[in-house]
């Protein structure tokens, strides 16, 4: 898995990486998009969205071929789940609510084929692979397949430092929505008891030799330090972006219209 080999390698090296979060509207145009905007991967989430699976593979395939990664976000943790998210051909998972080492260990069991784990070679999104051995899987797909567990929760925050440290972790992540709702200070950016959260998971990823993923206004966090960031949901940036230019344009009609008056 190609491109996922590279991702990995470009965030452990502590390069700059961006990418977005796709939640409302998936379609094939937007790899185009997203590659002509200069990202380094996508994640589709599955968790919050009405996109199916057939698409999903779709998107995973084009990935593929553009050696671009997708990371897919699937709804829940269990075995089936993650299985099924690993059929469709991802680079990579980015895992919901994350609270406990032993979640990590059924990812790990649907993610590796035995004596590893339990799962069995195979998907619609896997044909690419040459032939469909335990060998060829674990050469190809396992020893590449990025793992983000994100904490939400006030208990992800007290299994921190096992959850980082997991075997099948690639970098921490956080969902700082629900952390912070979780934590009583919902979407308060600037509270100490969120900043405070945010920071240890930053601080225990770097124990573990780990970077940490970060999802937000990706100038800011650059200038914090952060390297692998998540600049937000594809729909939200174009909304922004046309809030911008009509706030914009009307500055400089009315502009021209008071020059064109005082004339």
């Amino acid at each position: 898995m190609q491109p996922a080999k590279e991702l990995k390698a470009k965030v452990n090296r502590g390069e700059l990486t961006t990418g977005p979060l796709v939640i409302d509207h998936l379609w094939p145009g937007l790899m185009d998009h997203v590659l002509r905007a200069g990202m380094d991967y996508m994640i589709v989430c599955m968790e919050h969205s009405c996109h199916n699976t057939e698409r999903v593979a779709e998107m995973c395939a084009l990935g593929r071929l553009a050696s671009f990664p997708v990371l897919v976000r699937p709804p829940k943790l269990d075995f089936s789940t993650i299985s099924r998210t690993m059929d469709l051909g991802a680079c990579g998972m980015l895992l919901p609510t994350v609270e406990t080492p032993e979640q990590l260990d059924v990812v790990r069991d649907a993610i590796r084929v035995p004596p590893r784990g339990r799962r069995r070679p195979g998907g619609m999104g896997n044909r690419w692979i040459k032939d469909m051995t335990a060998a060829d899987w674990e050469n190809d797909v396992e020893q590449d397949t990025i793992i983000l567990p994100q904490i939400e929760s006030q208990k992800g925050m007290d299994n921190l430092d096992a959850i980082v440290g997991h075997e099948v972790t690639t970098c921490a992540a956080i969902g700082p929505y629900d952390l912070s709702h979780d934590l009583g200070v919902g979407a308060q950016w600037d509270n100490p008891k969120f900043l405070t959260a945010r920071n240890e998971i930053r601080a225990a990823a770097k124990r573990a030799g780990k970077v940490m993923w970060m999802i937000g206004d990706g100038p800011s966090l650059a200038n914090e330090g952060f390297t692998f960031i998540c600049v937000g949901e594809p729909s939200v940036i174009l909304e922004s972006a046309m809030t911008q230019i009509v706030k914009q344009t009307r500055g400089e009609a009315s502009e021209e219209s008071l020059r064109g008056y005082n004339a």
